[in-house]
């Protein structure tokens, strides 16, 4: 009895034999497209992180603005009547109140320690204000201040929210840089490698030329072994990548300065989408090395 005749290969699979399968630039590949995917995993979460950070803390500082009293002892108190009575028959104010000792203390614990004697030192006293919808008129009410409380002066945060929208749209920036600085290099790693895997099987390629093998079948065979190189690569580093992050401190346990570093929500899809990205950088680059390197095998 005969044994079943085995299935024959498909044009693909005979392609690709025509690469060898292992070697110093296959793992040159795999490796050059996993150091760069974990790399552009943690470029993504601190661009993402960065800008989710700047847009808290504008928009913790939006609806808030701050009075500063800053006069005479004999006319502090006089002033702090004025500012109170004045920031009460102010329309768009949800709420507003004044800092007292103690939390005035505590604000300044962390850079002169528990000691401080506020009742002797000069620091001006605060009032804090929450703006309603609709909002109050920040102009009218300085003119308002400046004529029944001299010492005082309205902050609306202005000049800090501006540095923090701009600080996040920069960091923004510099992550889409990154990403594309990473992956140039890596385009570029990967058509090195495939040119050395071209030039090293030159005898096999003027052997298939031979028995009538075209340029677009080497080519492909090629461009083939590459691309799922690449996409195994990819995938390796952006599982590293993936873990590398969600192994970094929590936001309680991270601190006010790195509060959500890292991936939230749908953010965490976004190292998936980078094995692909990968690959079809690999397409290119590999398919035009491979054009270029066989007219000059010619």
């Amino acid at each position: 009895m005969r044994p079943p005749a085995a299935k024959p290969a498909s044009p693909a699979t005979r392609a690709l034999e025509v690469v060898p399968p292992s070697g110093p630039t296959a793992w040159l590949t795999i490796f050059t497209a996993g150091a760069m995917t974990f790399l552009c995993v943690f470029a993504l979460a601190l661009s993402l992180a960065s800008g989710r950070l700047a847009n808290r803390w504008s928009e913790a500082l939006a609806k808030t603005a701050t009075i500063r009293l800053s006069a005479p002892v004999e006319q502090v108190q006089i002033q702090t009547d004025a500012i109170l009575s004045t920031l009460a028959s102010t329309p768009g104010l949800a709420s507003y109140r004044m800092i007292g000792d103690a939390e005035t203390r505590s604000l300044l614990e962390p850079w002169f320690g528990p000691d401080l004697p506020v009742e002797a030192l000069p620091i001006p006293r605060l009032f804090e204000l929450v703006e309603a919808d609709p909002p109050y008129d920040s102009a009218g009410l300085r003119q308002r201040l400046t004529a029944e409380a001299p010492g005082a002066v309205l902050d609306d945060h202005t000049r800090w929210r501006r540095p923090l929208a701009e600080a996040a749209s920069r960091i923004r920036l510099l992550g889409v840089l990154s990403i594309a600085l990473i992956g140039t290099a890596m385009a570029a790693m990967i058509t090195l490698s495939a040119r050395a895997a071209l030039a090293t099987n030159a005898e096999v390629i003027r052997v298939l030329r031979l028995v009538g093998a075209r340029d677009s079948y080497i080519a492909r065979a090629f461009v083939r072994r590459f691309t799922l190189r690449t996409l195994a690569g990819a995938a390796v580093g952006a599982a590293a990548g993936l873990i590398g992050v969600a192994a970094l401190p929590a936001t309680d346990a991270a601190g006010g300065f790195l509060t959500g570093l890292g991936f939230a929500g749908t953010g965490w899809l976004w190292p998936f989408v980078l094995p692909p990205v990968a690959a079809i950088v690999a397409f290119a680059a590999t398919r035009r090395a491979a054009f270029r390197q066989l007219r000059e095998l010619t």
